[in-house]
């Protein structure tokens, strides 16, 4: 059994397949994909640049490239609503690396099969070790293999939101330095 957490049925991975180059190209990164269907068929998916900080823009430019790509690929049989999102504050965690890169961090984890007489976890991330993701609970460290987890996901806590708002401001820092010292009037030496 593989893990994907990215996508979790046959045809969330179709669609990641088809997805994912185009938005790596756009120097994005692929977080999660779901097909939900109810009243309405909705294609979810959650996109983030490599170093946070996505913005309404570059979702709006994300969607119209996937569309495109999706009208021409045609996975998906009935008509569908296209949502691409970030992923928030309090996201998911669905690749190995987002152990590392959110160790410290409150996360509530859950496997497909029972662990010890439970299936769900909420302690701090510890990082990982091989394939296994370290979490620190109350009992103690413990570790997950990777392709257990079928659910993993942030807990929004003070301390998060300040450190995203702190990366945030610091990302706004560096974009600044883009561009050109604005002249007013005066400001001309004479």
């Amino acid at each position: 059994m593989t893990n994907d957490l990215i996508a979790k049925a046959a045809l969330d991975r179709r669609l990641a397949e088809i997805i994912t180059p185009v938005i790596e190209d756009m120097g994005f990164e692929l977080v999660r994909v779901r097909l939900m269907s109810g009243s309405q068929t909705t294609l979810q998916v959650m996109a983030d640049k490599n170093d946070g900080g996505i913005e309404v823009d570059d979702l709006a430019e994300i969607s119209t490239a996937i569309s495109a790509f999706l009208d021409v690929e045609d996975p998906i049989i009935e008509a569908y609503t296209l949502e691409v999102s970030s992923p928030g504050i309090d996201r998911p965690l669905t690749r190995l690396a987002d152990f590392d890169s959110f160790e410290g961090y409150e996360a509530r984890l859950e496997t497909s099969e029972l662990i010890d007489g439970q299936r769900r976890f909420k302690g701090v991330l510890a990082g990982t070790e091989g394939q296994e993701v370290l979490i620190n609970i109350d009992a103690g460290t413990i570790g997950l293999n990777f392709e257990w987890l079928s659910d993993a996901k942030l807990i929004l806590t003070d301390e998060l939101i300040t450190q995203m708002l702190r990366q945030r401001k610091n990302a706004d820092a560096l974009n600044e330095e883009r561009f050109d010292d604005i002249e007013t009037e005066g400001s001309e030496e004479e």
